[in-house]
């Protein structure tokens, strides 16, 4: 059997969701800890269901035999030095390990950030990744006309999802920081409107009064005479960003944050003539070449376009 530690937001639920079809169409076994990590008070939402999706859910038991649990820490040291090897995989970095496809039985623990994990299989994952009707019963009225007029507006225009990211961004700056600077963003709005010169850019964030105050100067900046061509997403809450994903995926091209969460956005329009516009970095600690896409075209945070 395979366990997957689920962690993280809803980019990363994906991403882990993803190879558990992938190990599930080679055959395995696989389950689920969704308990681990979201038994603290401030854990992100599991919010796989706004796809309609359920999952086999491993028990207290299986993830103690697998993870040698139920063994006090000095008999789990003496058995991993003289007996069975470790059946827990840790992710060292963002790139693809073909070890995760191979370890059988394993408690995978990682973030699994590549199309290179489930590419043979990408008509599957885009079936499995679908927004369910069951969204807007989670909803008030309210929130749903609104999400529907967005969705109006964004099917009527040359739509461009940008995203910013900032929040817990800016607690983990030395992982985060200084990568999806202004440079990045004038550079792709530039960019983005000599390939697509009608475009309208519709802004999703997770701090909404900053982004308000610096689009115009993100206007300034990038030479764009009508701030009117921003439109701010709003009424959307960390309980409910599958409605920002749900809208990203409308549109036509994308400028990303070096996020999971818009890294799906784009992901789920399948479309070949989108453009797709990256931070050539993703994190600061950690090399993450296998997250990007063979569409992908990156800025580096000087604003410098980076060949393939």
């Amino acid at each position: 059997m395979n366990i997957i530690r689920m962690t993280g937001g809803l980019g990363n639920q994906m991403f882990q969701y993803a190879l558990y079809l992938k190990l599930r169409a080679m055959g395995r076994e696989v389950k689920f800890d969704d308990v681990t990590e979201y038994r603290v008070p401030d854990a992100r939402p599991i919010m796989l269901w706004a796809f309609g999706i359920s999952y086999p859910k491993a028990s207290a038991v299986e993830i103690d035999q697998i993870t040698d649990g139920f063994l006090k820490l000095s008999h789990r040291i003496r058995r991993k030095l003289f007996g069975r090897k470790s059946l827990e995989y840790h992710e060292r970095d963002c790139n693809f390990d073909r070890q995760v496809l191979t370890r059988d039985p394993a408690y995978l623990t990682g973030y699994f950030q590549s199309e290179k994990y489930f590419k043979d299989i990408e008509a599957q994952v885009r079936d499995a990744f679908i927004f369910s009707n069951k969204i807007w019963k989670e909803v008030s009225p309210e929130t749903k006309s609104r999400m529907e007029a967005y969705l109006e507006q964004i099917q009527s225009a040359k739509a461009v999802a940008l995203h910013v990211r900032r929040g817990d961004y800016l607690t983990t700056s030395e992982v985060f920081g200084g990568i999806c600077t202004q440079a990045y963003y004038v550079s792709a709005v530039r960019e983005m409107l000599k390939k697509v010169p009608d475009a309208s850019f519709f802004v999703f964030s997770n701090d909404i009064k900053w982004v308000e105050e610096w689009i115009p100067k993100l206007c300034e900046e990038a030479q764009v005479q009508d701030v009117g061509r921003f439109v701010v997403i709003e009424g959307t809450t960390e309980d409910t960003g599958y409605l920002d994903m749900l809208l990203m995926s409308r549109c036509c091209h994308y400028i990303l944050a070096n996020s999971s969460f818009s890294w799906w956005g784009a992901y789920l329009n399948p479309s070949k003539e989108k453009l797709v516009i990256v931070p050539s970095v993703w994190f600061n600690n950690q090399d993450c070449r296998d997250i990007y896409t063979e569409e992908m075209k990156k800025i580096s945070p000087k604003g410098e376009w980076i060949e393939a």
